[in-house]
């Protein structure tokens, strides 16, 4: 995973890459959160976001992994909420 200019890019096993944007960083007890999404667009009511937690630095990259655990997601997801208050975050759970 890279961070190009608000942008991260995924790389898959198939080396595809996949870009989302960074909507909102946070840091809640000492911990780094992302806000990212597939749009930009303010307006995309339809945008797939996740919540991404730094976990690790290898080679001089940050390693986040995507934050699974139910209670976890809902308080970040809160704050982010708050900090971007013209968002709503809905959760689906796949």
């Amino acid at each position: 995973m890279q961070n190009k200019n608000g942008k991260i890019v995924f790389t898959t096993e198939d080396n595809e890459e996949i870009e989302f944007y960074v909507l909102e960083q946070t840091m809640i007890n000492g911990v780094n959160y992302l806000l990212i999404a597939d749009s930009a667009e303010e307006d995309d009511e339809e945008a797939n976001a996740l919540i991404l937690k730094e976990n690790d630095t290898v080679n001089d990259e940050i390693v986040y992994d995507v934050v699974e655990d139910d209670e976890e997601l809902e308080a970040v997801s809160k704050v982010f909420e708050t900090m971007m208050d013209d968002i709503d975050i809905e959760m689906n759970k796949a």
